[in-house]
């Protein structure tokens, strides 16, 4: 958090003649991977990848964060069909294995002409159709198949009621994966806010590689580390609530009505850092035509997370090298 007091000084920079607070977002090492689900359609392909990344907003209460990372052309996918990359993040790659297992059984193997393929390359093997064979009762097939590059790759083709289901028999997990790039926006009226938030989120998520898990990639509920309540992970960060802004500790002026944040996580933290600039920039564009009072960040005094991305690095026009 920012030092008691900061509110009344709120930034020492200015981005579009929006005020930017010299602080940093503090995010942490994660597992990822990446999985290309296709289908006949757009639409199915859609359908599909909608389902998995449901209830994937935090690890904190979901087991994983999850999201749609790009729509693939049939020229894109390994089947020559449309298809959908997906990212998904955990704490670590056990939990992820166990997450992934759960989401392709129920949301992709149950999707009507869904495939499914790893959509990242990595050093640790996550197996994947190598346990969801397991559905086919016996009857499924091994089957090694030479992807783009002619290298043999093996699948599963798992018998189901409208022909049979091809999955990789294994996924990989990245090192180097980020989770919980953030920015804060702190506005005057709800409506305008969201709108400039909306307009952050899409230059945010045009970072390949990068996802927002939270709801239209917006989060009302931003919080803190623990709590005054006994065993609490988590609960909402009371220094950026307007409702509580006469209590010691705010961070917020007193013409700051709402609150929203985005929330980034990426296979790298280059894309983090990038993914945040877009955002940032985008915000503050947006920001003085819908009465954006200052962007900020969340941060723990550096005691979460390793990775520290400071908004004066963010505020040049040039992308993250």
């Amino acid at each position: 958090m920012t030092e008691p007091g900061r509110a009344t000084e709120m930034a020492d920079f200015t981005l579009n003649g929006i005020r930017v607070v010299d602080t940093f977002a503090e995010a942490f090492d994660v597992a990822g991977t990446a999985i290309i689900v296709t289908n006949d359609t757009p639409k199915w392909a859609m359908i599909a990848a909608t389902v998995m990344t449901g209830f994937a907003t935090s690890v904190i209460g979901c087991g994983a964060e999850a999201g749609i990372d790009a729509e693939l052309s049939p020229e894109e996918t390994p089947d020559g069909r449309p298809g959908v990359r997906i990212l998904l993040f955990g704490f670590e790659p056990n939990g992820l294995k166990d997450q992934l297992l759960k989401r392709v059984g129920q949301c992709i193997l149950t999707c009507p002409g869904t495939a499914c393929y790893a959509g990242v390359e990595g050093p640790t093997k996550i197996k994947l159709g190598g346990a969801i064979r397991y559905f086919g009762d016996g009857f499924a097939v091994a089957k090694r198949l030479p992807d783009a590059q002619g290298k043999l790759r093996r699948y599963w083709r798992v018998p189901v009621m409208d022909g049979e289901f091809l999955c990789e028999d294994s996924v990989r997990s990245v090192d180097g994966a980020v989770g919980g790039g953030n920015l804060l926006f702190l506005g005057r009226v709800h409506s305008e806010t969201l709108k400039v938030a909306e307009i952050a989120v899409e230059a945010a998520k045009s970072v390949p590689g990068a996802i927002l898990p939270f709801p239209g990639g917006i989060v009302r509920s931003g919080s803190k580390v623990g709590g005054r309540t006994k065993g609490m992970m988590a609960s909402t960060n009371d220094a950026y609530c307007p409702t509580l802004k006469g209590r010691a500790g705010s961070e917020l002026p007193p013409e700051c009505g709402v609150v929203l944040e985005i929330v980034i996580d990426a296979l790298t933290s280059k894309a983090v850092a990038e993914s945040m600039r877009r955002g940032l920039h985008a915000a503050t564009q947006a920001g003085e035509a819908h009465g954006l009072i200052a962007v900020t960040a969340g941060n723990y005094g550096g005691n979460l997370g390793r990775h520290h991305y400071h908004l004066k690095d963010l505020l040049g026009e040039a992308p993250i090298a």
